[in-house]
């Protein structure tokens, strides 16, 4: 590239740069917006239930078949798998990162489908759902009733009818599940006494039950071949399905000879109630349904954290009195005010970067050149990421706030080539098209170096590989960005802006002499004192060489015992606002129990300070993956940030404090607390080594 083409032609290479800065700013609007780079491997789930099964049985009859035949489907990496005393079954395919998770959910779907057959009658019956797993729930809305006029039962059928199906379709959803749901069922129960004194089984009533309630399809009267006097054509309906505690109760379960009938009502009770309650939901110790919001992976965070409360407050507006929503679980506020603390070090890295350009260079036209230079290259970096597919995230983010000190190095060495030739006595025009002379080589080694140093993190490859690849990319993009401005633009305007130092001053250079002068003069004085120590010790050290390098040897393996001491770990544990609790009884301990040991963690929970809000579900396990009566899992939702500035208001010191009550006051569990993980998606909780 001839950088004499831009010195004559400034405009034209004004116009390359503002192209790459408009390009970038339109790519900035559609970035999506996440706290890290999606790195949680894909993964698919297959569900079923077989009621009444133990967790033996479900592992015989269920597990074994469904594991032999999804086994060793492509590109997978592991499983695991769940089998539970309520019949549960839950098995999690996870596959090696990059693979398309649609391909995914059908291989596994093809493989699940070779095992239906020799699965129990009554699991065909239910179906087995396989269904692709979303890394992490965004939010949880929780519907709630504070004076308890409605039960869970009717915030659950409340919920499914008219708030999943809204919510899913929002901008930016991936799945909406209902946690702590109770659906409408016509429960039978019967009385074993009548049931033998009748010579009669559960499995009869079960038979009678499936053969007369039933959808029945009876044909029409009048239909095609008929005689040619036939004028009607009428459809024949009866009804199918039973739809009340009475139709149910008048269900014939035998009939005599003699004309006499039984029926479910005599020997047993019909009554409408919830299909299962082994799994309750509370907030803050009143029954609740949450719905769980689980985010697509390429879509904004924030904006669709946003849209989800902006719809269940219109939503709201229908709710029958007494019911409210709160949006108690929300892993947005710490997306936020990470976001939010490096745009905060972006704008402080300019403003620091601005200041060290002008202190040195002792100019606002020499100064100017290397800082167009910024924006040129940091907002044209967006349109790369945008074209990669990577979102604007922790990492690219501080990339670009690295990338910041790099980007102004070379029109740096434009402006001193161009100023040092103008000291000679060449016109500014002349003296620029020397100092390309001279440095168009250098300036397009320095920058292919720096890029040289991140691109090899592109070939990382695992976990840590997808983890820092954008932050590569994005330092090596504005790293050749600016290598193009600096051939390009920074040339062009040192042409038109440089003049010598001693000449004709312009009203903004007066002034800025006027008003630092002072500080530039004391600047260059304390920078020639440095620079003269700097010769002097440098003169005595290399008279020495052994001392140097012995000096130099010890460093290096006091880095090195450095290195093997400290503790290590992906990513350091944070305070996201929230933690993970797990509370666990002995196995077989019912869901009564189970249920009074959480509402005394629920009370100790919410008295300790710097507590919010707690979300609990009795009868589930997230950190096991698994659900039975002995299990618990509660989210424990801290205040703001700004409301915990102490040190004890901390998120782990708030774990410690609870840790420490739950021992001496629920000695009959154990209780575990975690920080959940730090990258969302990888892992159930995080804080182990």
């Amino acid at each position: 590239m001839r950088s004499h083409f831009f010195i004559d032609r400034p405009i034209f290479a004004a116009v390359i740069s503002i192209v790459i800065t408009m390009v970038g700013g339109l790519a900035l609007t559609q970035l999506p917006l996440a706290q890290y780079p999606q790195i949680a491997p894909p993964t698919v789930e297959v569900q079923c239930n077989y009621p009444g099964a133990s967790a033996q049985t479900v592992a015989e009859t269920i597990a074994a078949p469904i594991e032999q035949k999804v086994n060793g489907v492509e590109d997978m990496l592991y499983m695991n798998s769940s089998s539970t005393n309520d019949g549960s079954y839950a098995l999690t395919v996870t596959f090696k990162p990059g693979v398309d998770l649609n391909l995914a959910q059908v291989l596994v779907q093809n493989r699940v489908g070779l095992a239906v057959p020799t699965l129990p009658e009554v699991v065909r019956r239910t179906g087995v759902i396989t269904r692709k797993r979303s890394p992490d729930i965004l939010l949880q809305v929780s519907i709630n009733c504070p004076d308890g006029r409605y039960d869970q039962l009717y915030l659950s059928n409340y919920a499914r009818l008219h708030l999943q199906d809204e919510l899913s379709r929002v901008k930016g959803v991936s799945e909406v599940r209902v946690f702590g749901q109770r659906d409408y069922s016509m429960r039978i129960w019967l009385d074993p006494d009548k049931l033998a004194a009748r010579g009669l089984t559960a499995s009869d009533v079960a038979s009678a039950v499936r053969e007369q309630n039933a959808e029945v399809a009876l044909g029409q009267l009048g239909q095609c071949p008929a005689n040619g006097r036939q004028a009607w054509q009428i459809p024949l309906t009866v009804p199918g399905r039973l739809e009340s505690i009475p139709a149910f109760e008048n269900i014939i379960v035998r009939s005599q000879p003699d004309g006499r009938i039984l029926r479910i009502r005599d020997v047993g009770r019909v009554e409408l109630a919830a299909r299962a309650e082994e799994t309750n939901n509370r907030f803050n110790q009143k029954p609740t349904v949450g719905l769980a919001v689980f985010q697509l992976p390429d879509a904004n965070a924030l904006e669709t954290a946003d849209l989800v409360k902006a719809r269940v407050a219109e939503l709201s507006r229908d709710f029958p009195a007494g019911v409210i929503a709160e949006a108690g679980y929300d892993t947005t506020p710490f997306v936020r005010e990470s976001i939010r603390e490096v745009f905060k070090s972006l704008r402080d890295a300019v403003i620091l970067v601005s200041l060290v350009v002008l202190l040195f260079l002792q100019g606002w036209r020499p100064a100017i050149i290397p800082l167009i230079a910024v924006p040129v290259a940091i907002v044209g970096t967006f349109a790369a990421l945008a074209m990669f597919g990577f979102s604007l995230n922790n990492l690219t983010l501080f990339g670009l706030v690295l990338a910041i000190g790099i980007v102004v190095d070379d029109a740096i060495v434009v402006v001193e080539a161009v100023e040092q030739n103008i000291e000679r006595g060449l016109a500014p025009r002349e003296a620029t098209m020397r100092a390309m002379e001279e440095v168009t080589g250098p300036v397009i080694a320095v920058g292919l170096v720096l890029a040289a140093v991140f691109i090899p993190c592109a070939f990382v490859s695992g976990l840590v590989g997808q983890f820092f690849l954008q932050f590569a990319m994005t330092i090596s993009v504005s790293t050749l960005i600016s290598t193009i401005n600096s051939l390009t633009l920074s040339p062009a305007l040192a042409a038109v802006l440089l003049r010598p130092r001693h000449g004709p001053q312009d009203w903004l250079t007066r002034l800025l002499d006027f008003s630092l002068g002072w500080l530039f003069n004391a600047f260059n004085k304390v920078l020639r004192s440095s620079v003269n120590g700097y010769q002097f010790g440098v003169g005595k050290l290399v008279r020495i060489p052994l001392l140097v390098l012995t000096v130099y040897a010890g460093l290096l393996i006091l880095t090195w015992y450095e290195f093997q001491v400290l503790p290590s770990g992906f990513i350091p544990t944070q305070d996201k606002g929230y933690l993970v609790c797990s509370v666990q009884l002995p196995d077989a301990a019912s869901s009564e129990r189970t249920l009074q040991t959480l509402e005394k963690v629920e009370r100790i929970t919410l008295d300790t300070p710097g507590v919010r809000a707690v979300n609990a579900i009795a009868g589930n396990s997230f950190q096991l993956g698994a659900r039975a009566s002995n299990f618990c899992s509660m989210f424990i939702i801290l205040h703001d940030f700004e409301q915990r500035t102490t040190p004890d208001l901390a998120a782990s010191a708030i774990q410690d404090s609870l840790l420490k009550q739950y021992a001496t006051q629920i000695p009959e569990a154990t209780v575990t607390i975690n920080p959940p993980p730090a990258v969302s998606g990888v892992g159930r909780a995080g804080g182990l080594k």
